[in-house]
């Protein structure tokens, strides 16, 4: 996902009826959520449980559904087996476009997210419970969403998922050199598109800590193990981190990720934490079949109606 988008107008994109959704078959457009508001939404196969696709900060559904040439794509695999659905949230571009979703004020908070993706649920008539996977960000949105929907989600995959055990994990100073990484410079991104989204994280954790807790259900947590430790030098002399961030910083990151995933494993009984996953933080296209593969394995669970699954 591109930073810099330029505001060419999305066309082609019709609203679309809520049984369109609701029916099998692949399908793509806009949602009305409420009387001013219209959510990208893109749904392909058959079968129950669904899995609904919750992408990391700034990226829309384009993320998971497009793919290289010759590269396993996540979203038409899983396809195969079970009905899934991903979508824009607001501010998310695809590509140079701006997101096909209504943009809304910014910055936004997990939710808000859990918010609008409840109301596009409802609105395309999309079969609960389902099996939810997120992604970075999307990961705290659909842990948000489980907490405060516990009869709507039966199975979770959380690919890298930010949490609140990161900011858990460090110093209030640290924390605030962490913040900077993870809201990026949006300059000029913000000059091109004043909507891109841009989240308050400490409000979203707070939200989250302040939340019922997640009820058990089949859940797999897939981390990163490509450190960030040894980038953060070059990525500062290239320019693309502020000067002002510690050289030694990403090994910071990396000692509170880990702890923060492994708390994330923690979160009900059963719950599988792959680590050896050879992938740096966007797992769904370094190592698809994983990504793949945990999503089968959480689905086949809930079908089973398992609360829980062992390692």
């Amino acid at each position: 996902m591109s930073p810099q988008c330029s505001l060419f107008l999305v066309l082609g994109l019709v609203a679309s009826s809520v049984s369109a959704f609701a029916e099998s078959g692949d399908v793509s457009g806009l949602v009305k959520i409420d009387s001013s508001r219209k959510m990208y939404l893109e749904c392909r196969g058959k079968g129950a449980p669904a899995v609904v696709i919750v992408a990391g900060a700034r990226a829309s559904a384009a993320d998971w559904t497009q793919s290289e040439p010759g590269q396993v794509n996540v979203f038409s695999a899983v396809a195969g087996s079970t009905r899934v659905c991903a979508y824009d949230r607001p501010g998310t571009p695809v590509g140079e476009a701006p997101s096909r979703t209504d943009p809304v004020a910014q910055p936004v908070t997990a939710r808000e997210a859990v918010a609008d993706l409840h109301a596009l649920v409802t609105a395309a008539g999309i079969a609960t419970p389902f099996v939810v996977v997120g992604h970075s960000y999307g990961g705290l949105v659909s842990r948000l969403y489980a907490m405060t929907y516990p009869g709507e989600v039966n199975g979770m995959v959380l690919v890298d998922a930010l949490s609140e055990g990161l900011r858990a994990s460090q110093t209030p100073r640290e924390w605030a050199i962490q913040r900077v990484l993870l809201d990026g410079d949006l300059t000029e991104a913000l000059n091109v598109y004043p909507a891109i989204e841009r989240v308050d994280a400490d409000l979203s954790f707070d939200q989250l800590l302040a939340a019922a807790p997640l009820r058990p259900m089949p859940l797999t947590v897939l981390s990163a193990d490509h450190p960030w430790g040894p980038l953060i030098p070059g990525l500062i002399a290239d320019g693309r981190l502020p000067a002002g961030i510690p050289s030694d910083f990403g090994y910071v990151t990396d000692r509170a990720q880990k702890q923060a995933q492994a708390r994330l494993a923690a979160l009900v009984p059963g719950a599988k934490h792959v680590t050896n996953t050879d992938s740096g933080h966007e797992i769904h296209k370094d190592r698809p079949q994983l990504v793949i593969d945990a999503i089968r394995d959480v689905v086949d669970a809930a079908r089973d109606g398992k609360a829980s699954r062992a390692p």
